[in-house]
C-alpha cells in the first residue's frame, strides 16, 4: 500500500539515444508532497522533460512532434504526439488541451485531496451510502478487484495512514519512524474488504473512522482515459505522462519502438540499468528510493505493507509493463510488496502484463513475457 504523496521513478528517451544522443533523458517521480505511499498512492512527480522540437520547414507530408506540458493531479503532464496524414499539427496540440482537460475533469471526481470531489465526499460522510459517479463506481469497483487478487497487498483504505509516515516535503527535519503503537491502531482500520460498493444503484459506504484514498490506481486511469482522447481525435503514435505514469501509443514514424530505461534503485537520479521497449503498452516503477530516509543502518520508504503498517521489504523496485496505465499503477505497488516470487504469479495471472523486479538482495528477475522487449545493461548498484 503506498501511503499517499508517494513517488514513482520513470526514465524514459526516444530509441535513438541508445547509439546517437538525438532524444534526452526525462526522469520524473511519482509522488505528492508528503507521507507515505499505500496501494493506492498519490503523488506529485518531478520531472525533467525530454526536449522535442518539430522541424517548422517540413513538408506537409511529413510527421511532425507536437509537443505539451502542463501540470495537474499535483503532478507534472507531458505529451508528445506525431502528426500524420489525418491531423495536422494545429488539430493535434488541440487534442491534446483537450485530454488535458479531461484530466482535469477526472481530478476533480477522483481526488481524495478535495472535499467536493466523490471520494472526498465519501471520506466526509463515512457510515452512510454516497452516490458516486461513473468513473468513481469503475474505479472503485477495480481497486476491490485488485484487492482480492493481490491478497490485500493493493487496499484503498490505507488513507488512515497518511499522516503517521511522513515522507517527501511532510518530512520532519529529524526523520522518526512511529510508534509500534500508533502503528498498529493505524494498521486494524485497513481493510479494503469493508468498502460497500452498490454498482447498479451507483453508491459507496465506507465504516465510520475510515478513508479511501484512490492515488495508486487513478493516475493510471486518467491517463488511459487522456490516451483515449487522443486517439478519437485520430492520433495513432503518442506519449502521455503523468508523473510516473506513462503510456505509448504506437511506433515513432521511423519505424522504432519507444524505449524506456529502469532507474537503477541506488544509484544517482536519471541512471539506468536497464531498459523497455514500449509500444501500445503503459510503464509504471514502485521504488524504494525516491522518498526515503535512512535510520541506523535501515531504510524506511513511502510504500507501506497494509498487513504489517510498515515500509515493504521484500523489493528495492519493480517496473510493470501492462497493457493500460490503470493496470500498470495499480499492480507495481502489489508486486513490490508481495516480492518476486508471490509478484510474479500475480503479474502472470494478469493478460499481457510483465514485471522486472530488483528484490531486497539486488537480484533482477524479469517475467519471461518481456523477453526481447528488456535489456539489462548492467547489475543495479548495491546498498542500503
Amino acid at each position: 500500500m503506498l501511503v499517499p504523496h508517494a513517488p514513482r521513478a520513470l526514465v524514459w528517451y526516444g530509441a535513438a539515444l541508445l547509439t546517437a544522443l538525438s532524444f534526452s533523458v526525462a526522469m520524473a517521480c511519482k509522488a505528492r508532497a508528503g507521507g507515505p505511499r499505500a496501494s493506492a498512492s498519490a503523488g506529485a512527480a518531478a520531472a525533467s522533460a525530454p526536449l522535442v522540437a518539430a522541424s517548422a520547414h517540413a513538408s506537409s507530408a511529413t510527421p511532425l512532434k507536437v509537443e505539451r506540458k502542463d501540470s495537474a493531479m499535483g503532478t507534472s503532464l507531458h505529451f508528445i504526439a506525431y502528426t500524420n496524414e489525418s491531423v495536422d499539427a494545429t488539430a493535434t496540440g488541440a487534442a491534446i488541451d483537450r485530454a488535458i482537460l479531461e484530466m482535469r475533469r477526472l481530478e476533480s471526481v477522483l481526488s481524495e485531496w478535495r472535499d467536493d470531489s466523490d471520494v472526498g465526499r465519501i471520506n466526509q460522510e463515512a457510515g452512510s451510502w454516497v452516490s458516486i459517479g461513473p468513473e468513481t463506481r469503475d474505479v472503485i469497483d477495480k481497486s476491490l478487484w485488485v484487492g482480492r487478487a493481490s491478497q490485500g497487498t493493493f487496499d484503498i483504505t490505507f488513507q488512515v495512514m497518511g499522516d503517521l509516515w511522513k515522507f517527501g516535503s511532510a518530512e520532519d527535519a529529524t526523520p522518526k519512524v512511529p510508534k509500534p503503537a500508533d502503528v498498529q491502531k493505524r494498521r486494524a482500520l485497513i481493510d479494503y474488504r469493508k468498502v460497500e460498493l452498490d454498482r447498479e444503484g451507483s453508491r459507496v459506504r465506507i465504516p465510520k473512522g475510515r478513508k479511501i484514498g484512490l492515488g495508486g490506481i487513478a493516475k493510471g486511469y486518467i491517463v488511459d482515459r487522456a490516451a483515449d482522447v487522443l486517439r478519437r481525435a485520430g492520433l495513432r503514435a503518442f506519449l502521455v505522462q503523468a508523473g510516473g505514469d506513462l503510456y505509448g501509443a504506437g511506433r515513432k514514424p521511423d519505424g522504432s519502438a519507444w524505449v524506456s530505461g529502469i532507474q537503477d534503485p541506488r544509484a544517482a537520479p536519471g541512471t539506468f540499468f536497464a531498459t523497455i521497449e514500449l509500444e501500445d503498452h503503459a510503464f509504471s516503477t514502485a521504488g524504494d528510493y525516491a522518498r526515503s530516509y535512512v535510520i541506523d543502518g535501515k531504510r524506511y520508504h513511502h510504500i507501506i505493507d497494509p498487513r504489517t503498517g510498515y515500509p515493504a521489504t521484500a523489493s528495492r523496485s519493480v517496473t510493470v509493463h501492462a497493457p493500460d496505465a490503470m493496470t500498470a499503477d495499480m499492480i507495481d505497488d502489489a508486486v513490490f510488496i508481495l516480492g518476486p516470487e508471490a509478484g510474479m504469479k500475480l503479474a502472470d495471472s494478469l493478460e499481457g502484463v510483465g514485471v522486472v523486479i530488483v528484490d531486497a538482495n539486488n537480484k533482477v528477475s524479469v517475467s519471461p513475457r518481456l523477453a526481447g522487449k528488456v535489456s539489462v545493461l548492467r547489475p543495479p548498484t548495491d546498498g542500503i
